[in-house]
């Protein structure tokens, strides 16, 4: 059921959201969340953006290994 307000994207917004209003509950009520994942993912494409064109596979591993495995990748 839709009202009719005016604004399409916002009443598509509403429309779609309630089709997965499972999804919508289980976010709210349970207590798991996806965002460290979402963080770690967030920084390697940041990274991945940083190096792009200028280094390769060498510079990559550098920057997303912790240091102390990079010690034993130094040429």
């Amino acid at each position: 059921m839709t009202m009719p307000s005016g604004l399409v994207a916002i009443e598509r917004f509403a429309r779609v959201l309630h089709r997965d209003l499972d999804a919508v509950y289980n976010a709210i009520e349970l207590p798991w969340s996806n965002g460290q994942a979402e963080g770690q993912i967030n920084r390697l494409k940041t990274i991945k953006r940083a190096t792009y064109g200028r280094a390769g596979a060498e510079l990559l591993s550098a920057r997303v290994l912790p240091l102390d495995q990079n010690r034993h990748h130094i040429k």
